[in-house]
């Protein structure tokens, strides 16, 4: 069966995103150091974040809320209304970040665009994922955007619903196992998983797979020679 549809990932597959995310918790936890040690705070803010993404879901702004919150506990609600702003100060930093490109990523989706139809399929907040698309310069390669809240089995069957294809007819590539592979291999679909050097806790997955329509790679550009001669 011939591959019809590529999928990519977009926050650290397409581009850097964690790695600020990771710093962004070290700034947060110094801010607290009276309170409560690096590790202690850091480790309360991930609490606080999986708590809340039913109602904030991904991306910087429910990050933000989280930090203040986590604060305000660790404070026992005497947190400062200076803390306050500097933890928005944070916030405002990391949605100001400059786009940076993965190295061959663009190199990757010249070479294939046109022999397929390529999707970004990414999840976050629907807006500062957008901002990030038009500051990297990619938008002009995809037939498609999918801006998801979830990236689950239903949402990707809701995908390919909308792009006329079978499972066995779309790849999906990226850097999170939980999220970009294992829902697309159950559908049947093939996926490509390029690990990032950084994983945030909630989409690590421990157990090996194994599946017939499951590749890693260790850059962009291996995915590409695969999905040739896949096709």
């Amino acid at each position: 069966m011939s591959i019809k549809v590529i999928a990519f990932d977009a926050d650290d597959t397409l581009w850097v995103n964690e790695p600020f995310f990771r710093e962004a918790e070290e700034k947060f936890a110094s801010l607290l150091e009276d309170f409560m040690p690096t590790h202690a705070c850091i480790k309360e803010l991930y609490r606080t974040e999986i708590g809340n993404l039913n109602l904030y879901g991904y991306g910087i702004k429910g990050f933000m809320l989280s930090m203040i919150e986590t604060a305000m506990r660790i404070t026992d609600q005497k947190i400062p209304i200076s803390v306050v702003e500097k933890v928005i100060a944070i916030g405002r930093e990391m949605l100001e970040k400059p786009v940076e490109l993965l190295p061959g990523v663009e190199a990757v989706l010249k070479s294939l665009n046109g022999d397929f139809r390529m999707v970004m399929a990414t999840k976050g907040d629907l807006l500062d994922q957008e901002r990030k698309l038009k500051k990297s310069g990619l938008e002009k390669y995809f037939h498609h955007i999918e801006i998801m809240s979830e990236k689950r089995v239903p949402d990707y069957q809701k995908l390919m619903l909308h792009l006329d294809v079978i499972p066995g007819e779309f790849v999906m590539m990226g850097n999170s196992l939980k999220s970009d592979i294992l829902p697309v291999l159950e559908l049947g679909g093939h996926g490509i998983h390029i690990p990032f050097h950084i994983t945030w806790e909630h989409e690590q997955v421990e157990h090996e797979i194994r599946h017939e329509f499951f590749y890693q790679v260790e850059h962009i550009s291996e995915a590409a020679d695969l999905i040739r001669k896949m096709r």
